[in-house]
């Protein structure tokens, strides 16, 4: 026994340092990388001369406070006598060279409302900066400074990204500059409730302030995404990081560098996710695509036949997976071109084709005002509604439909309807009048998944509910 176990440890230890060396083995090296790529990723701050707030805001009464005191609260009031009307404000974030004659890329938010942008090379250069262009849809800015011959990052191809991939960020967080953090993709395609014109990658990379319009590279050294947000708690990095990526930042900036704006396509519909009760509810065999919960009046989606209820399951044979999917599959497609979209409409599918429109720069959706008219109330919904005037239904594009004047006690209160809510669909009936919303919801069948359309504020959306047995 005693001349085993010297063997058995002896063995161990090989099988040990053999499984460290293949896992060392395994483990990338970025040093490379990062040297090769460093010298073209900079320091971007700004400055804004903002006006202090208002000289004639009332001031506190400070008289009789001794002169320490009164000069510390003086100093910490806007307006306050002595100081000036203009105070100069700074950000710090990062961006990359991506043409040898001085064009950068870098993030929207970086650099919206400056005054002046200063961009610091690795050798502690500085050079001023003129904006291009910016597109906060995308969150993208292209800014322009005047050198020959500068160092370039390689750009890659954001579409052939895969989860589980190695990728680096370069940046200066908290403005410690050309700071080297590291991960992998978590995933693609992520759609943001405020960003709808980007699929973002995911990454846990660390990210922290001062990292944002920084590059994010693979590990062949190419710029495949631009560091942009991340999802917190704490106001600190938690492990989830978002970056725009190249493929969509670079058609942004080649519009940027040859107009000056950024034109996309636009539907004019306003969606929603399918859930599960929503896809029963439409004769759907799984939850997917697009629901439109409503259709300017006027725009294309109106002009090529879509109707409000119908589920968009792709556009020119690109999968419609989640609501989210659809914006950046039409915002990519250049106005005036005609896409074929899927739709489910009555339980059938249906092929369109659409032309696609310019998005415009005002929000054309609008809001109606207080109600008027009759009302009847539904005793088995509990909520009174009442007709809307034709001023109400012009401003909301309606033909018909019925304003929530009153809700009791009921599924009405329990689905969270509210005073003021236009409800246009009923069970996948059309709502044209208060009577014909009270008989739909008498012929509401029970211990089944109903739908109903809703607009509030301008806004409209599918809500499903189930009446007990």
């Amino acid at each position: 026994m005693s001349l085993r176990n010297p063997l058995l440890s002896i063995t161990a230890a090989f099988v040990l340092l053999a499984q460290a060396a293949v896992a060392h083995a395994a483990l990338p090296d970025f040093t490379s990388l990062v040297e090769q790529a460093s010298p073209a990723v900079v320091n971007i701050s700004t400055k804004q001369n903002r006006p202090t707030q208002g000289a004639g805001a009332q001031m506190p009464d400070l008289h009789g406070l001794p002169p320490g005191f009164r000069e510390f609260f003086e100093r910490g009031i806007p307006g306050a006598p002595g100081r000036g009307q203009q105070r100069p404000a700074q950000s710090l974030g990062s961006g990359f060279i991506i043409s040898d004659d001085g064009y950068v890329l870098t993030n929207h938010h970086v650099i919206a409302d400056a005054d002046e942008i200063v961009v610091r090379l690795p050798d502690r250069s500085e050079m001023q900066a003129t904006l291009v262009g910016a597109d906060p849809r995308t969150d993208v800015a292209l800014l322009k400074v005047d050198g020959k011959a500068l160092p370039t990052v390689q750009l890659g191809d954001s579409n052939r990204l895969r989860a589980g991939e190695w990728v680096v960020a370069i940046g200066s967080p908290f403005g410690f500059d050309h700071t080297v953090t590291a991960g992998i993709v978590s995933a693609t395609g992520r759609n943001l409730p405020s960003d709808g014109y980007v699929p973002f990658i995911q990454t846990d990379v660390a990210i922290n302030p001062g990292n944002s319009g920084g590059p994010l590279f693979n590990l062949d050294g190419q710029v495949i995404g631009i560091n942009s947000q991340i999802y917190t708690r704490s106001g600190g990095f938690m492990g989830v990081s978002f970056a725009i990526p190249i493929s969509v930042a670079m058609n942004v900036a080649d519009q940027l560098r040859e107009t000056g704006r950024v034109s996309r396509g636009w539907l004019g519909v306003v969606i929603q996710d399918v859930n599960r009760d929503l896809a029963e509810s439409f004769g759907l065999e799984r939850p997917a695509g697009a629901l439109i919960a409503q259709v300017v009046a006027g725009g294309p989606a109106e002009k090529g036949g879509l109707r409000v209820g119908d589920v968009i399951l792709s556009v020119n044979g690109q999968a419609v997976v989640m609501s989210g999917d659809l914006p950046y599959l039409v915002g990519s497609s250049k106005p005036g071109t005609k896409v074929r979209l899927e739709v489910v409409r009555d339980g059938k599918r249906h092929n369109l084709d659409v032309a696609i429109g310019a998005m415009p720069d005002g929000d054309p959706l609008a809001a109606a005002d207080a109600p008027n008219g009759a009302a009847l109330s539904s005793k088995r919904l509990g909520v009174t509604v009442g007709e809307l005037s034709a001023e109400q239904k012009q401003a909301l594009g309606l033909r018909g439909g019925v304003m929530v004047r009153e809700v009791g006690q009921g599924p009405a209160a329990a689905i969270g309807l509210r005073q003021g809510d236009v409800i246009t669909h009923l069970n996948n009936q059309v709502v044209d009048s208060a009577k014909s919303f009270v008989q739909a919801a008498e012929g509401l069948p029970r211990d089944r998944s109903v739908s109903m359309r809703v607009l509030r504020e301008g806004r409209a959306s599918f809500i499903t509910f189930r009446l007990p047995n």
